[in-house]
This record gives structure tokens, C-alpha cells and sequence, in this order.
């Protein structure tokens, strides 16, 4: 069945990266006719779980839990978070060797995060807690837990808490494939219909595009959501996360994601394989 909407709900993080990304559509800086966008910001892992229950017409995810939303969702090209050689940190406040990481406590910000996907394929038998993602850091630092998987800003901060870096699993990613490392993205529900999918996707690019063409601003507006960043951290991270293949993923891209699932297949962390299917 395709809905006929004229007011949709477009969910994504309260993180920087994604309030960038989202800036145009906020301010009102594009003309979307009589389509209504009203946006909600979650949490990723949050999101993560909605998406399972097909709760926004469009929202932000994890590329790890496509697989369970395949059915009712598309990716969108625009709007994807990849690593170009960067990714989530595991950190820890001492150097573990691969005998103690098998066996160490690893907080990770959620069992649906693609950071979490990428752990398993490098550690399958990881010992595993989920803590939230802003107190990961501070968990490794007390000796709550033996060592972190961090995401969102914390992949830049963890330094002034003197703790080490084990792997950086972009780097890890692009020495076995050779590929950026897909983290998150757009998916936008199927049952929307051909017309709205088509209108919505060039919003969200167009958005992305001003943003980049309006960095100062979209950046000011960012910093809303920075997490105890200075500006110059907060451009860094921004700049990591959004983009030429934000504006369009592309083959390369797609790529990425493509192999992502088959690694995951071949790990044993998927019941079947996953070929992506995006919306244009």
C-alpha cells in the first residue's frame, strides 16, 4: 500500500554531524511545498529500535540494523556517515593484547550500532556491556570496565582522559577491504510511494548541500548539539562525517555497505545475505 502524506516525521541523532546535516530543513532555508517535515532527535540507539517498529516515515540508522528493516525501508543515498580510514575507537586505559581483549569487559553504546557489527567481526567472541554512549569514556577511565568502543565525539576526545587507543576500526576496515567504513544513514520507508520518496531524498540532499555551502552557519547551529566540544573540535568532527560521499554515497559507497553485510554473512552475524537496495 502507498501512503499519500502531507506531513512526514524525519528522525535523526541530537549530534552534531547529523544537526549539520539537518540545518537547512530546521531553519527553513528550503522551500519543501506542501509537504510537512517535522523532525524529531533521538539517540541512535534509540532510533535504531524505532526503526524496527517502522516508527518515522524516514530516519536516521545504523547500517547494522537495515538487515532487520529491509523489508520496509530503502537506504537513501544521501545522509550516510563513512570513515575514510576513520571510524570507532576501542579504547582502553592499558595496552591489551589479543589474548587479553578476548577475554577483557568491553562497553559498547548499543547491541544495534554498526560499531558493535565491526567489533564482532574483529573480536567474534567479545565480552560485551552495554553502557550509553557519553559514558563509555568515563566507564574506561574509573576501571568499570577493561576497555570502550567509542562513537560520536568520543572518537576525538578520549586522549584528555589519558586513555589509549587500541584499534581504529576505519583503519582496520580500509586495510581488510580497502573501503570507506559505513556507520550510519537515511532509511525512508517504502510504503511512502514513488512521488514522496523522490521528494524527500532531494530534500534531505539539498539540505546537505547548503549546509556545505553554508559551513559558518550550519556549523554555529551544530555547536547547539556539541557535546563539550570547542568550535575548531567540532568542525574536525563534522568535517569526518559530512562530506562528498554524505552528499552522495555513491558506487564506492555503496560498495561499502554491500560488503559490510557480506562480512557480516560470512562472520556468522547474519542469518542471510543482505543486498541493499536504495531508494534511487
Amino acid at each position: 500500500m502507498t501512503l499519500k502524506l502531507k506531513e512526514i516525521s524525519a528522525a535523526h541523532s541530537p549530534d552534531s554531524d547529523d544537526a549539520f546535516m539537518f540545518y537547512a530543513l530546521a531553519q527553513g532555508k528550503l522551500d519543501t511545498g506542501e509537504l510537512k517535515i517535522n523532525r524529531i532527535a533521538k539517540d541512535i540507539q534509540t532510533l535504531n529500535q524505532e526503526a524496527l517498529k517502522n516508527t518515522y516515515e524516514v530516519t536516521a540508522i545504523s547500517f547494522a540494523v537495515y538487515p532487520e528493516i529491509c523489508r520496509h525501508y530503502f537506504l537513501t543515498s544521501c545522509g550516510a556517515s563513512m570513515g575514510e580510514n576513520y571510524g570507532p575507537v576501542l579504547i582502553a586505559n592499558d595496552k591489551l593484547d589479543s589474548a587479553q581483549l578476548a577475554s577483557a569487559r568491553i562497553a559498547i553504546p548499543g547491541r544495534l550500532t554498526t560499531a558493535f557489527l565491526v567489533l564482532r567481526l574483529f573480536q567474534p567472541n567479545a565480552n560485551f556491556v552495554e553502557v550509553p554512549f557519553d559514558q563509555i569514556i568515563e566507564a574506561v577511565a574509573n576501571r568499570s570496565v577493561d576497555a570502550g568502543l567509542l562513537i560520536h565525539e568520543g572518537q576525538l576526545t578520549y586522549a584528555t582522559q589519558g586513555l589509549s587507543k587500541l584499534v581504529d576500526f576505519g583503519e582496520w576496515w580500509h586495510k581488510r577491504t580497502g573501503l570507506p567504513l559505513p556507520l550510519g544513514g537515511n532509511a525512508i520507508r517504502k510504503d511512502l510511494g514513488r512521488q514522496t520518496i523522490e521528494k524527500v531524498t532531494k530534500l534531505l540532499k539539498e539540505s546537505i548541500v547548503y549546509a556545505l555551502a553554508h559551513r559558518q552557519e550550519a556549523l554555529r547551529y551544530a555547536m547547539t548539539f556539541a557535546r563539550d566540544m570547542s568550535e575548531d573540535m567540532a568542525n574536525r568532527y563534522v568535517g569526518m562525517y559530512v562530506n562528498e560521499l554524505t552528499v552522495d554515497c555513491g558506487e564506492r559507497g555503496r560498495q561499502a555497505v554491500k560488503r559490510l553485510f557480506d562480512e557480516a554473512f560470512s562472520g556468522g552475524l547474519l542469518k542471510e545475505r543482505i543486498v541493499p537496495e536504495f531508494a534511487d
